[in-house]
């Protein structure tokens, strides 16, 4: 049973490694840290830190020492996070201590999310219909991206050899939440949403075009639906079935529908090639949501190429969380990994008896192990409650945890 937490290196740098595996396994009852390696700019509050109560993280730094003799010539570089020149390389301590520590190491990847790298290279970011950069996502059609981050895997899996690699975006990003102060006094809706965060930008138009896909007239098409949602007084739903009904829901618009079936093939191809490069030591698992189809995500054919799934159920009842997993289960097949996600957030998360629920409602749907988040950003009275939540899953029965609320009930 695979069974993890994502945690940030400064959290390890502030508990120091003994302490914070000893934690991990016995507070916690995980067997596995799932560390960030490369990451994005925040701002966190950090209730176990004895030094650091606020943390902003540098925007699109890699937390490991990149072998320069992979990445010479290349046309986007990783820089290499000043907390871990300061502070120590955390992958190469974990990694290399796993027999100390009794823990497995994952490697936590952001993959195309980076404002930073996005800034310094406008020409390969995803675009929208009108052309319009977003400075947050580079493109998974662009040669230079997918270099990039086929690249940053291979450095990662050869020189540290982490037990499994976790692939968070690296696929086509929605338009809301993804950059910082966002602005929106339309209203927008999820297909609004959808709508803007499609990608026009030059590789994809190439790339589209030599797979006869109508790219032209799915751009006109999208362009029009988003001038529209900018005129109307408040939002409308023009598309009813969405997002249930997936890329069927613009059934009504044949080449936009062509478009939007296309569009899975650069985040597939780059997932095959990122494995392709993968040490064969470490298992290479894709962070998704249930809706992975909105990013460019087949799973069923993504299933075929890397080990396996980690699908976030973040606030999700725990029916709704069975039936993540159960979907799940059906694309991957029955011989891929599949974990579930789960954060350890209140209010979502108000009680143990939630937590257990979750996990309990994965693991009977076919999961095979639980990431929590997140190690420093929750108080530490909550790793109990994880504990309680991982003999769950290892099949025992959840204990009674001081200041549990009788007769509360999951929601």
């Amino acid at each position: 049973m695979h069974l993890s937490m994502w945690t940030y290196p400064w959290d390890v740098q502030d508990q120091g490694i003994s302490a914070f595996a000893t934690e991990l396994k016995d507070r916690a009852g995980l067997g596995t840290v799932s560390l960030a390696t490369s990451y994005h700019a925040g701002r966190f509050l950090q209730p176990r830190s004895p030094k650091q109560k606020a943390y902003f993280p540098e925007d699109g730094t890699v937390y490991f020492q990149p072998d320069q003799t992979l990445w010479a010539g290349k046309t986007i570089q990783p820089l290499m996070a000043r907390n871990a020149v300061e502070r120590g390389d955390m992958l190469k301590a974990l990694t290399e201590q796993r027999s100390e520590t009794k823990l497995k190491v994952s490697c936590w990847t952001v993959c195309l999310h980076n404002s930073r790298l996005g800034a310094l290279h406008p020409d390969h970011v995803t675009r929208n219909a009108f052309g319009n950069a977003n400075y947050y996502n580079l493109c998974p059609s662009s040669p230079a991206a997918r270099d990039y981050v086929v690249t940053l895997v291979r450095d990662i899996t050869t020189n540290y050899r982490p037990d499994m690699l976790e692939l968070e975006s690296p696929n086509f990003m929605g338009f809301a939440h993804e950059y910082h102060h966002e602005k929106d006094g339309v209203g927008l809706n999820a297909e609004d949403d959808f709508l803007l965060s499609l990608c026009f930008c030059e590789h994809c138009m190439a790339r589209a075009a030599k797979a006869d896909v109508p790219i032209e007239a799915s751009r006109k098409a999208v362009s029009r639906f988003i001038a529209e949602l900018c005129e109307r007084a408040v939002p409308e739903v023009q598309f009813p079935d969405f997002p249930e009904a997936g890329i069927d829901a613009f059934r009504a618009h044949p080449e936009l529908h062509a478009f939007l079936g296309w569009r899975t093939e650069p985040v597939t191809s780059l997932i095959g090639e990122i494995k392709a490069a993968a040490d064969l030591s470490t298992r290479i698992v894709l962070i998704d949501l249930k809706d992975g189809w909105l990013g460019g995500v087949d799973l069923g054919v993504v299933g075929k190429l890397c080990d396996g799934a980690i699908l976030c159920c973040y606030d999700a009842t725990p029916e709704a969380v069975a039936e993540v997993i159960r979907t799940g289960r059906e694309a991957l097949g029955p011989d891929k990994f599949l974990g579930v996600g789960l954060r350890v957030f209140y209010p979502e998360v108000a009680s143990p008896e939630i937590l257990v629920a979750r996990v309990k409602a994965a693991i009977e749907a076919g999961a095979e192990g639980v990431n929590f988040y997140n190690y420093g950003l929750i108080p530490a009275p909550r790793l109990d409650w994880v504990k309680a939540a991982a003999d769950v899953a290892k099949g025992g029965r959840a204990p009674k945890l001081q200041g549990d609320r009788p007769g509360l009930r999951p929601v």
